[in-house]
């Protein structure tokens, strides 16, 4: 911004080439101080549908545990008992899957089992209806 502090009388006839720029900048303020008002506050929220506290639901007794053992050389143990091939272990899956209320699955790989031996009892038992699936002794991985 600038002003001509000439004299009056001056004749010069010269052309004034500065463009005024303050009407500009009040439009521009306007339409930020519009935006920031009109734009939603952000809310980082996570909706989770949690269970009611309602007693009469509670279970009376703990679930029963199954246990499944998967060794290094791809053995596995069903509550330390050795199950042999994946259709007696699919056997017992579904033997599971249809008692009421389900028992919990911890599944515990050894360190050395390869991925695809826990994998195909973690599908097997997806596949066949159970619910309560757990893998423990994570520590052994690190």
């Amino acid at each position: 911004m600038a002003m001509d502090v000439r004299a009056p009388d001056d004749d010069e006839g010269e052309i004034m080439c500065e463009m005024n720029t303050t009407p500009l900048i009040d439009v521009m303020l306007v339409l930020l101080i519009m935006l920031i008002i009109t734009i939603p506050i952000q809310t980082h929220a996570v909706k989770l549908n949690m269970p009611s506290s309602n007693t009469a639901s509670a279970p009376s007794e703990p679930p029963k545990v199954v246990q499944i053992a998967i060794g290094a050389d791809g053995s596995i143990k069903w509550d330390g008992e050795s199950v042999q091939g994946r259709e007696a272990l699919e056997a017992r899956i579904t033997e599971a899957a249809r008692l009421s209320p389900q028992p919990e699955v911890h599944l515990r790989p050894d360190g050395g089992t390869l991925y695809d031996v826990v994998a195909m009892v973690m599908a097997s038992a997806q596949r066949l209806g159970l619910t309560k699936i757990g893998v423990t002794g994570s520590e052994a991985f690190r």
